[in-house]
């Protein structure tokens, strides 16, 4: 192997030598960006499932007031019942 070949050899070396190392760079970048990628995604997952448990608590909340609203309408519709009644009965009484 003559001198010119080996620095052509070696040239050659070098150079698919240093298009791996950019080609692991741009591996290294890209993988660096998917996790960060990930990251915020499972950042705005945990975000995500706090805000469903509190909405959810909330609305639990809210339906325990409908219904108690319910009963309470549901509980005053018939006294009104009984107190028309009861006025109707002293009515009649007094014709």
């Amino acid at each position: 192997m003559s001198d010119t070949q080996g620095k052509d050899g070696l040239a050659a070396a070098t150079g698919r030598f240093d298009a791996a190392l950019a080609r692991l760079d741009q591996s290294l970048v890209e993988l660096t960006n998917r996790v960060q990628r990930i990251k915020r995604i499972e950042v705005d997952t945990q975000r995500l499932v706090q805000e469903r448990a509190r909405l959810a608590t909330e609305l639990d909340k809210t339906s325990a007031r409908a219904k108690r609203l319910d009963d309470s309408a549901h509980d005053v519709s018939r006294r009104l019942v009984v107190a028309m009644e009861t006025v109707r009965a002293v009515l009649a009484k007094t014709e």
